[in-house]
């Protein structure tokens, strides 16, 4: 298990890495083929209506690490860090220094625009006030645009789906991070700031899709 925890926005649901992976069916012996009776007729089952074919996974792109990403209904470009887990599980968010944080891609996940859903973290808010890197992402419509660039000259071009708010102590694990066949994208915030305690208790998502 890991902890999504961003800096400045309180305790985190802890997600697990991914969908769980689905035990192999059993298999039983083979069993011998009847020996039909001397004499006897041997009946022929008639044929069964053709098998549907397999859907085609959706195109995907290859493996190619992240190295910057942009929202240009929101006004965001940002260089995207790589980041991992802590010693503790936890996982690794950007550092402000004061001048707000860049963008994280998590690692663990699959490279924007492989199959599945790959993990990027940002910001709401930055040290002194200032707004964080992702603290547009509530403006995001389905259908706006998301771009990034990658290591070997690529671009993934990302298409927003929805948007979603969920409570830190009911987050959705398996639909945020679980398998996808389709190359994904989650962005994810933080939201619901409690003055009270100084603390965000929700965490605002993003669902998107490769543009085919």
């Amino acid at each position: 298990m890991l902890a999504l925890t961003l800096t400045g926005c309180g305790p985190s649901p802890s997600p697990d890495t991914g969908a769980a992976v689905p035990s192999p069916s059993a298999t039983s012996d083979t069993a011998s083929p009847a020996v039909p009776q001397s004499g006897a007729a041997t009946a022929t089952a008639p044929a069964g209506p053709p098998a549907a074919p397999a859907a085609a996974l959706p195109q995907v792109m290859g493996s190619s690490d992240p190295v910057t990403l942009s929202i240009p209904s929101i006004g965001v470009r940002t260089d995207l860090l790589h980041l991992g887990l802590r010693t503790n599980g936890a996982l690794e968010v950007p550092q402000d220094t004061g001048h707000g944080a860049p963008a994280s891609w998590y690692n663990g996940s699959p490279t924007p625009g492989a199959r599945g859903p790959a993990v990027i973290l940002g910001h709401v808010n930055a040290l002194g006030g200032a707004t964080g890197v992702f603290a547009g992402l509530r403006d995001l419509e389905p259908g706006s645009e998301i771009s990034i660039s990658r290591a070997d000259g690529s671009t993934a071009e990302f298409t927003v789906d929805r948007g979603a708010l969920y409570s830190k102590n009911d987050f959705p694990t398996l639909e945020v991070y679980g398998n996808t066949d389709a190359a994904e994208l989650r962005l994810i915030t933080c939201d619901g700031y409690d003055p009270a305690t100084g603390l965000f208790d929700d965490n605002y998502v993003i669902y998107a899709t490769l543009t085919p």
